[in-house]
């Protein structure tokens, strides 16, 4: 990777660079995860911009169903992100 070939970075500050991106990347993963799982249930589903631009968008997208199948992939964004933090990650930098 390009910072462990730069002089001025020690090992440490590499390796907790490394830690803090993947875990503010992981909590971003983890919030997308739970915004998906809530929002086809809130009244921002039910009213918004395609709704009253193209009423016959209507019957599809305050269908029950895909509004579940949406929880669903939430659900699965969530899971995946919970179990990629408490996977051990591979050494950032090896001498």
């Amino acid at each position: 990777m390009f910072l462990s070939t730069f002089p001025l970075f020690k090992n440490t500050e590499i390796k907790l660079a490394h830690r803090l991106l993947r875990a503010l990347l992981l909590l971003l993963w983890l919030e997308l995860g739970l915004l998906i799982i809530l929002l086809p249930w809130t009244t921002f589903w039910d009213a918004n911009y395609f709704l009253n631009r193209y009423p016959s968008l209507i019957p599809i997208l305050l269908n029950s169903y895909l509004r579940g199948a949406i929880s669903g992939l939430g659900v699965v964004d969530a899971v995946l992100a919970i179990d990629a933090f408490r996977r051990k990650h591979p050494a950032a930098v090896r001498n």
